[in-house]
């Protein structure tokens, strides 16, 4: 019998996306049916109507459980959300090895990206899925010449950290990313990092470092990978439609894109090989945490669309 599992997922006025997501999960091989706990939270649209008429289409596929919740002023934002999706979810698996595994509202998985989840995950693994830009969505040539600068980028970062600090359990060839569109891990481990923070801005990645700190292992696997919209007015602060308004504002200015140098990098995987060997994995994040923040102090070069 497979590992039992849990799609949890916040969403705020998605009723134009939702649905997209309904039916990615119906369409995933190999494993049914989908659980999908969905917490619609301080909505004015029709995002729980549409939800439930997405996963009714799917013949029981995708077995819906939706929660309405209208959080105070201060509290409504991506980490209350978020948590009280996980929450869901952790009550109707039961179970300590019941597996979570996040998304986001707007988000488009391939077919096999349960499948990939759910053979990455151990118990002490927090999985990590790698995040492209929905592909069905025109953007213009000068954003996507950014984006794959960027991707040039952080593959270079990857492959700094791995020369200098290589983590057996996260071996190459890796992703980078670990966000709330792409992310699992079993229930025991959620648990022990005490859930979501109840944060208003990177709630998802506070919930990695939480974990790291109670013992799990951040993987990255090239088979665990996800779509998300390429909007750039979202629904949580500082989050993924940010970034892209970012570039959009970059491809349309001849400003430069400024990122940390290489050494920058380097200097920091030293410093994590060295505080590992002397503190342990688990000590790391808070550690980092501490650290002043890296200078943005180099150019990174895109060739603008003739």
């Amino acid at each position: 019998m497979s590992r039992p599992f849990c799609v949890c997922v916040p969403a705020r006025n998605e009723a134009g996306r939702i649905a997209t997501l309904i039916e990615a999960l119906a369409d995933q091989q190999d494993v049914c049916p989908i659980r999908l706990a969905l917490l619609v939270n301080n909505s004015d649209d029709s995002t729980a109507a549409i939800a439930r008429a997405a996963a009714k289409r799917t013949d029981g596929r995708v077995v819906l459980r939706l929660e309405e919740r209208a959080f105070p002023e201060p509290e409504a934002h991506a980490g209350s959300a978020r948590r009280a999706a996980m929450t869901m979810g952790v009550n109707w698996l039961g179970t300590d090895q019941g597996l979570l595994i996040a998304t986001d509202a707007d988000c488009r998985p391939p077919p096999d990206w349960i499948g990939a989840n759910l053979a990455a995950a151990r118990a002490d693994h927090i999985v990590g899925g790698g995040i492209r830009l929905d592909e069905r969505e025109p953007v213009a040539a000068d954003f996507m010449a950014i984006r794959a600068a960027l991707d040039a980028y952080w593959q270079a970062v990857r492959d700094i950290e791995d020369r200098v600090d290589p983590l057996p359990w996260d071996p190459p060839p890796r992703h980078g990313d670990h966000t709330g569109a792409s992310l699992a891990l079993d229930i025991a481990l959620y648990r022990r990092a005490g859930g979501v923070p109840c944060i208003a801005t990177g709630e998802d990645r506070a919930l990695v470092a939480n974990a790291i700190g109670a013992g799990g292992r951040l993987v990255h696997p090239s088979s665990v990978w996800s779509r998300t919209s390429a909007r750039d007015l979202g629904r949580a602060i500082g989050g993924m439609a940010e970034e892209v308004r970012r570039w959009h504002e970059l491809a349309g200015s001849n400003r430069p894109l400024l990122v940390p140098d290489f050494r920058h990098w380097r200097k920091r995987a030293q410093w994590r090989r060295d505080w590992r060997a002397a503190h342990g994995d688990a000590a790391v994040p808070a550690a980092e945490e501490k650290l002043e923040p890296m200078p943005h102090d180099m150019a990174l070069t895109w060739r603008r669309a003739a």
